[in-house]
């Protein structure tokens, strides 16, 4: 029989892994990993209604994407075109960066099969014999790890010409030159750092669903069993 069992630290473990994967994977996609130097509005980009200049914009490169402003159109929203740069993975500007789409693709897969599995923990919480948790939480570490490895590689190449193009003569390996990093960065910083608190709370939320009152509620003959 299937016994449904939600406590507070299980809920807020689920909630974790859930979010966590969606940042990653937003951060992933994004073109906002680095923000470019400065570049000067044309003398096209000249505002009808003021007659006044625009102020100088910043392109933006991600992994594989870019978003930069068409220059003969009139400034305004619709004038940023964000999209890959590259076709295929070797067109990827550098090994380096390669290796970092690489290893954060394993990750993200990890965390999003995890915050599926994650979901159904409230009805399943062992399968063969093994802890949900446990295994979610060894899982999460792993991504983790192969997290780590993708964001320690992406400051090396930045010596690329590509990066050059965005961030000036003076970028290079771990010296983002003219450019200034992204949200997108910041953000899978901030995921992997999560993944690792997510792996450490897969213990307690095992030990919130496997404690004396759930068992004592299982035996009263409870299907829907809900804890602080």
């Amino acid at each position: 029989m299937c016994h449904v069992i939600v406590t507070c630290r299980s809920m807020l473990w689920t909630l974790l892994s859930i979010v966590v994967a969606f940042a990653e994977l937003i951060a992933f996609m994004s073109a906002d990993w680095l923000i470019g130097k400065a570049k000067p509005s044309t003398s096209e980009d000249v505002d009808n209604k003021t007659g006044g200049s625009q102020e100088p914009y910043h392109p933006t490169l991600g992994i594989y994407g870019r978003c930069t402003r068409i220059s003969h159109m009139q400034l305004s929203r619709r004038d940023t075109l964000c999209g890959p740069y590259a076709e295929n993975f070797n067109e990827i500007a550098s090994g380096f960066w390669q290796a970092t789409a690489i290893f954060l693709a394993v990750g993200i897969m990890i965390l999003c099969a995890v915050a599926f599995v994650s979901v159904f923990t409230m009805c399943v919480q062992s399968i063969m014999k093994k802890s949900i948790f446990n295994v979610c939480g060894l899982l999460q570490g792993i991504a983790g790890l192969f997290l780590i490895l993708g964001l320690i590689l992406y400051p090396a190449g930045w010596g690329c010409q590509k990066a050059i193009s965005y961030c000036g003569p003076y970028a290079s390996a771990y010296k983002p030159g003219d450019c200034s990093l992204g949200w997108a960065f910041y953000t899978a910083i901030g995921g992997t750092v999560l993944t690792f608190i997510c792996a450490v709370f897969s213990a307690q939320a095992e030990i919130a669903t496997s404690s004396d009152k759930v068992q004592e509620e299982i035996e009263e003959g409870k299907n829907l069993i809900c804890l602080l």
